[in-house]
């Protein structure tokens, strides 16, 4: 199985925070030149000749590779072509008309900032160039170039940094490329480091039971279960946040001065955006797959948007499901999660789902206000939620009884809390949120 270790590094001295900074700016830079020869290109403007593929990307990486290292340098240049070879399929798919998985024409790949108004501390490092000691004294060191030594006067052949908390596949067969980056937002180092780890990980499903998951914005996901469960996680708090960053993120860029697309601060609040968003959604694939997990299901149904939004399209719901929830990700992090524990999603049609009343099986007359579905013929009840129940009586052909009582779950910028169960508040206060200790681990002595 593919996964991913994230977790923040802390340099050990002022002078390996310079280190760091000279480095992951260089590889910033390295990019960006990169990216700008190949955009000309793109772009067919004057003095730039051939396709992206033929910018002279060699030179520009023996331009780095004294501060970077040879092998670093290669890696960045290796992770803009990525970039760019992702970017032509988008495009290809989003004119393939049978094709509905792109909705939105691809951008080319950006900039990393700029020198003026400062850029992106982002870079990356090739697998054999770092190693990662987990433990008490957890720590990550990778090759920095002798340039870059010569210039903080630093002997050392490679960086140590250390691993604050510990991560979630410490016990892997390979790893992959390690990303960089400083987060503005928390003033934090981080990494990336994706690692494959063995299919004996995976666990086994207890039963064979089914869940359908009807998603959305104003309730993220409702679930019911052939067990009879029902689960409800509530997103207009957080929708209502993303909408006041994205207003305040309109409002600047408003006063930019004719010609400036962007700044560092609306740069900042659209990272700060996406990673509430993030932490919230993979919060929430973890938290529901343990339950269903517990429950024994063996198998997720998710509805496809397709069929939705053909049929209830509008801008505010446009953004919702592809801006704040980015609904495709949001599967895609879903089945990712799911693999661990052997539990397979399928993506099925759930048009008219959300109409269909479940008593009489009347979709035209219907009336959704709200959260709320009523029928004539008497039936009222949580509109997602009974959405979620014909998805999956539509798709198992079985009887389900939900219970009486959904458990309901609201987030509280930390995890999602049941606002069902007395012992449970979302909106109590923690007294110390973190999972380690203010100091972290201390890495210290010599490899």
């Amino acid at each position: 199985m593919k996964r991913t270790n994230t977790f923040a590094v802390r340099p050990l001295t002022d002078d390996d925070e310079r280190v760091l900074r000279d480095l992951l700016d260089a590889s910033a830079a390295l990019w960006n030149e990169i990216n700008y020869q190949r955009l000309m290109r793109y772009n067919d403007e004057d003095g730039f000749e051939g396709d992206v593929w033929d910018a002279d990307t060699g030179a520009l990486e023996g331009k780095y590779k004294g501060v970077l290292g040879a092998s670093t340098a290669q890696t960045v240049r290796r992770a803009n072509t990525e970039a760019w070879r992702s970017f032509f399929e988008n495009k290809k798919q989003f004119h393939d008309e049978s094709n509905t998985s792109v909705t939105e024409h691809p951008d080319p790949p950006g900039f990393r900032g700029n020198e003026d108004d400062g850029r992106v501390l982002k870079g990356v490092v090739r697998k054999d160039a770092y190693t990662v000691e987990w433990g008490n004294r957890s720590r990550l060191e990778m090759v920095v170039g002798k340039e870059l030594r010569d210039r903080h006067n630093s002997p050392k052949s490679r960086l140590r940094l250390e691993i604050v908390g510990k991560p979630n596949w410490p016990d892997y067969d390979d790893q992959g490329r390690l990303e960089l980056w400083y987060d503005e937002t928390d003033c934090t180092f981080r990494a990336s480091q994706p690692v494959t780890v063995s299919a004996d990980a995976r666990d086994t499903p207890l039963a064979d039971e089914k869940a359908a998951l009807d998603i959305g914005a104003n309730t993220l996901v409702a679930c019911t279960t052939t067990t009879g469960e029902q689960y409800l996680y509530e997103g207009r708090e957080l929708f209502q946040r993303f909408r006041e960053t994205t207003r305040e993120i309109a409002r600047l860029q408003s006063k930019l001065e004719e010609g400036r697309y962007s700044s560092e601060r609306i740069q900042r609040l659209y990272r700060k955006r996406t990673r509430r968003r993030d932490h919230a959604q993979e919060a929430l694939c973890r938290d529901l797959l343990e339950r269903l997990y517990a429950e024994g299901v063996d198998t997720v149904y998710i509805g496809g948007l397709t069929d939705v939004l053909d049929t209830h399209w509008s801008v505010e719901t446009n953004a919702k499901t592809h801006n704040f929830w980015a609904f495709k990700q949001f599967t895609e992090r879903l089945a990712c999660t799911a693999e661990e524990y052997g539990i397979s999603v399928e993506v099925r049609s759930e048009a008219w789902t959300s109409q269909e009343c479940p008593q009489c099986g009347s979709t035209d007359r219907t009336t959704r206000h709200q959260d709320t579905l009523t029928c004539p013929c008497g039936f009222e009840g949580h509109a997602d939620l009974t959405a979620s129940e014909t998805f999956l009586r539509r798709h198992t052909e079985q009887a389900v009884r939900p219970m009486a009582r959904p458990v309901r779950f609201q987030w509280d910028n930390d995890q999602w809390r049941s606002t069902t169960d007395a012992s449970s508040n979302p909106k109590e206060q923690r007294t110390d949120p973190s999972t380690v200790h203010r100091d972290g681990n201390v890495a210290s002595g010599e490899s």
